[in-house]
């Protein structure tokens, strides 16, 4: 992790507030302020519901974990299957349980990441269950399809758009308005798209004008394409630490400009 201070400098962070303290911790432990926004909420499926719909699908060889959130509500749901996880954070969540993760990417925390392992490479004639929200991505099941996979979904949870007030709004824009905020945190398309439905109009407006990380390359490509002049940055991660590093490196060209 980068050394350096954040004194002064205000991050806009738009995880769902249940997922949001790692970030917040480390910004404010460089004495960053962290302006939490959660612009997406995470609501668990009825337990019985899910519980139903898995015991209907066919018992699988592999079931992939596509989140922490399916993992904290899904983890359930493996039927002794060998068990799956996108990404570190994923198999992080799944140890911490005390389930094995048999496949993990090597490096990487994306779809594309994990079906490069070879578990994964020859499954004809297995089951492989996908345990993920009530949507998503369609890559990893496409592929396994052509793979000669029988892919099922279990959707464990759904990701809605919150309900801001108006009173929050209007404060978030007085504090944008007063200079507070630097930069800004995306963690998905879904949640860039929920920011600029949710933000007040003058702060839409200033999005070309504050740096935006982000761990995808999914993010920058849409950000760039509706805000062509907008600054994105590339974290190494979704892992606070890697956003951290990315938010620090602004942090430090804005102070190299200014001396």
């Amino acid at each position: 992790m980068i050394e350096t201070s954040l004194q002064g400098f205000g991050v806009l962070v738009t995880r769902p507030e249940t997922q949001a303290a790692k970030l917040v911790e480390a910004i404010q432990s460089k004495g960053g302020t962290a302006i939490l926004f959660p612009v997406i909420e995470i609501v668990a499926r009825e337990k019985a519901a899910v519980a139903a719909e898995a015991a209907a699908l066919a018992k699988p060889d592999v079931v992939i974990f596509a989140s922490r959130n399916a993992v904290e509500h899904g983890l359930s749901h493996t039927d002794g299957a060998a068990i799956a996880a996108i990404g570190n954070g994923t198999a992080a969540a799944i140890q911490a349980l005390g389930e094995t993760v048999d496949i993990e990417p090597g490096a990487g925390f994306d779809s594309e990441s994990l079906l490069q392992h070879t578990a994964l490479k020859d499954v004809r004639a297995k089951v492989v269950r996908i345990v993920r929200g009530g949507d998503g991505r369609e890559l990893l099941a496409k592929t396994l399809r052509d793979r000669g996979a029988t892919v099922t979904y279990l959707a464990v949870y759904d990701r809605e758009r919150p309900a801001i007030s108006s009173q929050d709004r209007e404060k978030l824009e007085v504090i944008w308005r007063a200079g507070e905020i630097h930069a800004m945190t995306v963690m998905s398309v879904e949640t860039f798209t929920n920011l600029t439905a949710l933000l007040p109009d003058w702060c839409r407006q200033q999005l070309e004008r504050v740096p935006l990380v982000t761990p995808a390359l999914r993010v920058i490509k849409e950000v760039q394409n509706l805000y062509p002049s907008a600054t994105t940055i590339l974290a190494a991660g979704p892992q606070a630490a890697d956003m951290l590093d990315a938010i620090i490196s602004i942090h430090q060209t804005e102070l190299g400009q200014a001396t």
